[in-house]
């Protein structure tokens, strides 16, 4: 049975992109244009940065409230920031920044022995009041965009952003299948955490690089998300906190952990992007879009639970 489950984990989702596909493009022919996919991609670059990050806490088990705010932060840093230095220098800055942010955040989980969701719920209120104090409750054109205008650009007909975010994935899936401490510890954290100390696995480490790597991936999407909009607004990500998390759980990774894997968080990005598209097709008020979202991510969240490693659910 446990064998059928990962199974289906695996191929439910890709089945449900490809027929979400020809839904959509059934319906709108012209989604199959090469515009309109240079497009869905585009969209799709910086979810699927933010959902790969999310993707390492939520394998440990825990959960990231806070990586969306914390790239709407680095794109109101990247604007006001850029044209006072050498650019590739202040991105580096910035996205060091972000890393920063989310290590910090597995530091107080770990080591302060507080849940996942409390911690990041505060650090979101926390980034949120500075990217409005630091932006004055504004969006800010970014004065130098040489630096960052790659990111927004296209390479053999794809988009850059979203290029991007394939080698991320790919070196994120390649870490988790050939390190073996990575590997281990990423997995048996998320299975079962008391068998993973006791196997000598240094959890608060592997808790801390997980919150670090979710707060690099933020940073990278700031990046796309500033080149895209040539902009830092304090609110340019917050909108992208429940699709980023459903992203995850709807590509097959388990909420509960321990069961997961880069190219599933891309097959999930994909999936929301997709989604969203036809939410627009099909005339659902912009300002129901959460709905859809919640809804989805309930239905996912029952679906991917690995009930044969949880007695209680709470």
């Amino acid at each position: 049975m446990a064998q059928v489950g990962s199974l289906l984990r695996r191929l439910v989702p890709l089945a449900m992109l490809v027929a979400m596909i020809g839904i959509v493009g059934g319906v709108k022919p012209l989604f199959f244009s090469v515009y309109s996919l240079q497009t869905q991609l585009s969209a799709a670059a910086p979810l699927l940065l933010l959902a790969l990050g999310e993707a390492g806490v939520i394998l440990l088990g825990g959960i990231d409230l806070s990586n969306a705010t914390v790239a709407a932060l680095a794109t109101v840093l990247l604007a006001e920031w850029l044209g006072h230095g050498p650019g590739a220098g202040i991105v580096a800055a910035v996205v060091l920044m972000t890393t920063c942010m989310g290590a910090i955040n597995g530091v107080v989980a770990v080591w302060g022995q507080v849940p996942s969701f409390i911690v990041t719920l505060g650090a979101m209120g926390l980034w949120a009041g500075v990217a409005l104090v630091a932006s004055n409750d504004s969006t800010i054109s970014v004065n130098d965009p040489q630096a960052i205008n790659w990111f927004g650009g296209m390479s053999a007909g794809v988009p850059n952003a979203f290029l991007v975010g394939l080698v991320a994935v790919a070196v994120a899936a390649f870490v988790l299948r050939k390190v073996p401490g990575a590997r281990l510890g990423m997995y048996a954290i998320g299975a079962a955490e008391s068998a993973a100390r006791m196997s000598g696995v240094r959890v608060g480490v592997v808790r801390v690089a997980a919150f670090a790597g979710a707060g690099l991936f933020a940073g990278l999407a700031a990046v796309v998300l500033a080149a895209q909009d040539l902009s830092g607004d304090p609110t340019a990500a917050s909108s992208l906190l429940l699709p980023c998390i459903a992203a995850v759980v709807v590509g097959g990774n388990a909420i509960t952990g321990g069961v997961g894997g880069a190219w599933r968080v891309l097959v999930g990005a994909l999936i929301i992007t997709v989604l969203d598209n036809g939410i627009a097709i099909v005339g659902v008020n912009p300002l129901a879009e959460q709905i859809v979202y919640g809804g989805v991510l309930l239905v996912a969240a029952g679906v991917t639970v690995d009930r044969s490693r949880v007695r209680f659910v709470k």
